[in-house]
């Protein structure tokens, strides 16, 4: 991954060194659009924080600043860290955005009245082509705390502009302007992001526990994995965080779930499905449930992504657009690159396929399992399970029948186990990848099983339950963590698909409600319109945001350009003239019967009606929000 965008400018004080930016480890959970669903590496600070380890004052270990004071005078914005002595301040041009360390604020008169406001990080900063943009936080609640961690949710954004410049424009840079501007406003409406000034939320326990002390001493921004790095280019991985507590008899049972979401192929649910050509994979998400009793630390990791070949689902206003495989003959040795790469990372891997067998799903899992079958091996593994012709809508407790399957290979490679004593008692040495279309609702349904299944079997091994006892045995802690694996699955789905999981009652109540399908209908007709009415902006907000549409200072800069239908086509437009047709429709009938001449009008509201309709769905592709930056991959 790149190097943050920015660099501090050299000190004033001649020779001596400034430290390297700090970064804040954030996770960004769902919300309204645009969310990106990122966990972040947020930057932080450009400060030297005084306080240091006095066994080796020689190399000083910077701190976070929680709390800064963020000046806004006429040609700069000044940070001043307010929770400890500093002696640098933070300074940024507000004509073009460059940086530079002060020691002191600069004079200012007192007419000259400059706004002032506590902000408690600064996520990143995005360069567009007449200006650059500070994204501030500025409100925060405490909701928890992971290793011994605050872990903050983000309650407050606000974007900085640089760019006094802007009256030297042409009038087409200006209009290209405009609609980043508004791309950035998006942004900075998004809800949803964690953060964390001192625990690396992007790697698991058991990498943690390998790496030693002298990575965790390293600054966050330099400990974090790339994969879940997400500011990158501004600043972005996704990373949710919850946590439960529960009672065992006299024993105290925490169990926390984080799950890390990669940079490499980020997006919405329509607009990034498959795998590049690289192998990363859509929706790829990495889930680690963590339990933590009597003195013992156990953790288990899973993994869920998009099918890992090139494949499109381009909305139309269609309820189920077509699915579209894109250049069969490259599908093997993409898969191929994407499991080699898990193999790296996790060991070995058994791929659960929940798709379909029949219909549009049933192609996608032909190519996936034809594709996949040159490299399965004892370390490979492919299983597919039909989850709704086995399950149907009601009967997820048939998951048993898949468990079954997976029961000898969870048994041979483990999980991690952490002693009282901070030894290494067991090791995780394979993964288990799940998916269905979306990688939403029946893999939360499918890797909450497996998750059950692990924490049952770890707490036996400490001796919390007996050989026979399950979860189900506590039925305060079987609520509890029925409620942890929903919310999991909640905000990953509300990142990618923009609403709640589907089937989230049985995740939640352990069976299908009346009220849970109600809702499953509501929400299903919630992801239509927004994936065919709102997701196109959110896309081009998270990859302008991630640096995938790069903004220069080109003077021959030109917007993206649009036919003449594309310019003036709306589905509101549409809508509304369907219907106004449809209203003189019923006038002239109501008339018809009094003037035959009416009847006459009236057949030609109808064809009008009919008329505006096949056409609206005959280009339904132009009626819907598409990303300006999007180019399928045929």
């Amino acid at each position: 991954m790149p190097s943050p965008p920015l660099a501090p400018s050299p000190s004033p004080r001649g020779s001596e060194a400034i430290p390297s930016p700090i970064q804040l480890v954030l996770w960004w959970l769902g919300g309204p659009a645009p969310n990106p669903f990122l966990l972040l590496l947020v930057l932080s600070q450009y400060f030297r924080y005084p306080t240091m380890d006095k066994a080796n004052d020689s190399c000083p270990s910077p701190k976070l600043h929680t709390r800064l004071r963020l000046w806004e005078l006429a040609d700069c914005y000044i940070f001043e860290p307010v929770d400890g002595l500093a002696d640098l301040f933070l300074s940024v041009n507000r004509t073009n955005g460059s940086m530079n360390l002060v020691e002191e604020l600069p004079p200012c008169s007192l007419s000259a009245n400059p706004k002032v406001q506590i902000v408690f990080g600064v996520i990143g900063v995005l360069k567009l082509a007449f200006g650059t943009y500070f994204i501030v936080i500025t409100d925060r609640d405490c909701v928890g705390s992971y290793l011994g961690h605050a872990i903050f949710k983000v309650t407050g954004l606000k974007v900085l502009p640089c760019n006094n410049s802007q009256s030297t424009s042409s009038a087409e840079q200006k209009k290209m302007e405009t609609e980043f501007s508004e791309l950035l406003d998006a942004a900075e409406r998004t809800i949803g992001l964690y953060f964390s000034y001192g625990a690396n939320l992007t790697v698991t326990s058991q990498r943690l526990h390998e790496l030693g002390d002298d990575f965790k001493s390293l600054p966050l921004w330099r400990q974090s994995e790339p994969r879940f790095l997400w500011n990158g280019f501004l600043l972005e991985p996704l990373i949710e965080n919850k946590i439960i507590q529960a009672d065992v008899r006299s024993e105290k049972v925490n169990v926390t779930l984080i799950a890390r979401r990669c940079t490499r192929r980020i997006g919405t649910r329509m607009w990034r499905r498959g795998a590049d050509p690289e192998g990363y994979a859509a929706n790829f998400v990495e889930s680690e449930q963590i339990m933590q009793a009597k003195g013992f630390t156990a953790s288990y990791v899973q993994v869920r992504g998009s099918m890992p070949f090139l494949w499109e689902q381009i909305v139309d206003l269609t309820y189920k657009p077509s699915f579209d495989i894109v250049r069969v003959d490259e599908a093997p040795r993409i898969l191929e690159r994407h499991f080699h790469d898990l193999q790296k990372k996790y060991g070995a891997v058994v791929a659960v396929d929940l798709v379909n067998t029949h219909g549009g799903e049933g192609r996608l899992y032909e190519r996936y399992a034809k594709s996949i079958e040159p490299i399965l091996s004892e370390d490979i593994r492919f299983i597919h399970f039909d989850f709704h012709k086995i399950c149907g809508h009601i009967h997820f407790e048939r998951l048993s029948q898949l468990y079954d399957q997976l029961d000898d290979y969870l048994k041979k490679h483990r999980y991690y186990l952490l002693s009282d004593k901070g030894e290494k008692m067991e090791q995780q040495t394979g993964t288990v990848r799940t998916n269905c279309v979306d990688c939403l609702d029946r893999t939360n349904v499918t890797q909450s099983m497996v998750g059950r299944k692990l924490l049952e079997s770890q707490l036996q091994r400490v001796g919390v339950f007996g050989p026979n006892e399950t979860i189900s045995n506590y039925p305060d802690f079987d609520a509890n963590y029925k409620v942890l694996w929903a919310n999991h699955g909640d905000a990953i789905s509300t990142q990618y698909s923009g609403t709640p999981a589907l089937k989230g009652d049985f995740v939640r109540y352990g069976k299908r409600t009346t009220q849970g399908i109600l809702n499953d209908l509501w929400n299903a007709l919630a992801r239509y319109y927004l994936n065919n009415f709102a997701d196109g902006t959110k896309q081009d907000a998270m990859d302008l945001l991630q640096g995938h549409y790069i903004s220069t200072v080109s003077r021959d800069m030109a917007s993206p350009s649009k036919g003449l239908l594309e310019t003036y086509a709306s589905f509101r437009l549409a809508s509304a003239l369907i219907l106004g047709a449809l209203m003189f429709l019923m006038m002239s009938l109501k008339q018809a019967r009094n003037d035959a001449r009416h009847l006459v009008i009236s057949l030609m509201w109808a064809g009008l009606c009919i008329g505006l309709t096949k056409y609206v769905k005959a280009n339904g592709k132009v009626f819907t929000n598409r990303p300006r930056f999007y180019q399928s991959r045929h």
